[in-house]
């Protein structure tokens, strides 16, 4: 998969298929709008093209607005659209700027100019251009004009819930792990550096590895322990992730740290990239470092058995 970072350096394809959106998360309502767009693809002898933004809309558009996480970082969703398929990444930097463009200069601008267009597919409810203003029904009337088809992907449900970046944002929050990773297809996962702690895991007998997101963005889940994959260097390991800051010693920051299991190698520096596969349970004050000793023990054989 080729990446473009801007428009100036992407140069039409032959039979360019293409979709467009911000398609935080990958999930599986994306994923049918990328295999139509892969079947097209082969029928016609195409290539497909997948327009994405960056920064999100939202945090240009509404830059009052902290609450805001994302699903994936730019790299994450890279390497997520590659895994299906994708030929060409786009991805055009979203400025005051862009957000003034008009649905009808999207069109000719770029769909038409920069790429070449010869058949659209979008989502249900697809809207582009300045303030929304175009619509599935204006790129339809205008496909034949400017010689590109248009098809739409109707609305998907999954188990009669409304696939949506959103929805999938607050399972996580409410570490409801299970409708999360059953909507994106895949499990929720985060990666960042590890850096040095104060140790406590080690002096109780359960190292762990700091992990630190690199992006503010980010969304983290919800404060408590989980089982996860830890991916390293091609290498996978089950391991409990603690995410919270740490009642029983009275911390006073958020951290994420995981004990790797059948792991001993200092890996400071290093990158880890995590998978969220099961909630085992809220964080908690215990009452001394034997108590939480004897819990994080307790806590590594809940996370062995969620993974039989």
């Amino acid at each position: 998969m080729r990446i473009y970072y801007s428009i100036d350096d992407f140069s039409p394809v032959k039979n360019a298929v293409v979709t467009s959106g911000t398609f935080d998360g990958v999930h599986v309502g994306h994923k049918k709008i990328l295999s139509r767009l892969t079947e097209i693809a082969r029928k016609i002898n195409g290539e497909t093209v997948v327009i994405t933004f960056w920064p999100h809309p939202r945090l240009v558009l509404y830059p009052d607005d902290t609450q805001l996480r994302l699903l994936n970082t730019f790299e994450e969703k890279a390497e997520l659209l590659k895994g299906q398929g994708v030929n060409h990444l786009l991805r055009i930097p979203f400025t005051k700027e862009f957000s003034q463009l008009s649905s009808e200069q999207f069109i000719t601008k770029i769909l038409v100019e920069k790429i070449g267009t010869k058949k659209l597919v979008i989502g249900y409810d697809h809207h582009f251009g300045k303030n929304r203003e175009g619509s599935f029904e204006q790129l339809k009337l205008n496909g034949p004009k400017y010689g590109f088809e248009v098809e739409e992907i109707p609305r998907q449900d999954i188990d009669n819930i409304a696939v949506s970046s959103t929805k999938i944002r607050k399972s996580i929050e409410a570490a409801d792990l299970a409708t999360a990773n059953h909507l994106l297809g895949q499990p929720y996962t985060l990666s960042g550096r590890v850096v040095k702690g104060d140790q406590l895991g080690r002096q109780l007998g359960y190292p762990t590895a700091n992990i630190e997101i690199d992006s503010i963005y980010k969304l983290v889940p919800a404060d408590g322990i989980y089982a996860v994959q830890v991916r390293h260097a091609n290498a996978v390991y089950q391991g409990a992730l603690y995410i919270g800051n740490r009642p029983t010693v009275n911390g006073t920051r958020k951290v994420i740290e995981v004990n790797i299991f059948n792991f001993a190698r200092e890996i400071y520096g290093e990158t880890l990239t995590v998978e969220f596969h099961a909630f085992i349970r809220h964080d908690k004050k215990l009452d001394s470092l034997d108590a939480l000793k004897n819990q994080i023990a307790l806590d590594k054989e809940h996370v062995l058995q969620s993974f039989k």
